[in-house]
């Protein structure tokens, strides 16, 4: 799970991006910067956001508005030493799906940003289809020209990725940034390998998967082409 931590304080940040990564498995990517981190949620995606309010070239409390004015739907947690209750709910009114105060235990941090990420993705679109492939997101299974689509658990989980994403270029370590596993076995081998594997499944279905060298993979859609 890709994670970007918007803190000034380059200690904390540190500290933060190590017992994320450390316990809980988390990609950290950190920004000091509000304008630095604008720029990247403009063109990158991560699976949740980790705000401080107080921050050079854009406030936090501008970012925020900025991202969901643009339908940015990715969850923000706002961690600052701003406690008032007023601070609260105005940042939550933003659009902040979360508040916690300074100081904080870590171990607090990640269970509320596991819970934001698995809520989140809780209210994605119920359908997602390409062409004659369907992913059923209530039922967690696809199907192609409705039949189901015989997949194990790390296709299934690399497929939904591409058709969440079909239409624009993803790399592998996106791919594995993207998916939630405890497989510590997987890496960006496995993810060639299960492209590899999806293809072949995918052989008959009007959909493929292309390389765009230097880009990544693509779901694309034959009858369009």
């Amino acid at each position: 799970m890709r994670i970007l931590l918007i803190e000034d304080e380059a200690e904390l940040a540190r500290w933060l991006s190590r017992s994320l990564a450390r316990h809980a498995g988390f990609v950290v990517e950190w920004a000091d910067d509000g304008l630095v981190a604008e720029r990247r949620l403009a063109i990158e995606e991560f699976d949740a956001v980790v705000l401080d309010l107080g921050l050079p070239g854009m406030d936090g409390h501008a970012l925020l508005a900025k991202i969901r004015a643009r339908d940015d739907r990715t969850p923000v947690l706002v961690l600052t030493a701003r406690d008032s209750l007023a601070e609260k709910i105005g940042t939550l009114h933003q659009g902040a799906d979360d508040f916690l105060p300074k100081p904080f235990v870590v171990e607090e941090l990640e269970a509320r940003l596991i819970a934001l990420i698995r809520r989140s993705r809780g209210r994605e679109h119920p359908r997602l289809a390409l062409g004659n492939l369907v992913f059923d997101s209530a039922a967690q299974k696809f199907t192609a020209s409705g039949h189901a689509l015989q997949l194990s658990p790390r296709e299934h989980a690399v497929l939904r990725v591409l058709i969440q994403k079909s239409g624009e270029p993803i790399n592998k370590q996106q791919i594995l940034d993207r998916i939630v596993t405890d497989d510590a076995d997987i890496n960006l081998e496995a993810i060639e390998v299960l492209v590899h594997r999806l293809r072949k499944k995918l052989a008959k279905t009007g959909v493929q998967i292309v390389t765009m060298r230097g880009m990544g993979y693509c779901l694309e859609n034959l009858v369009d082409n």
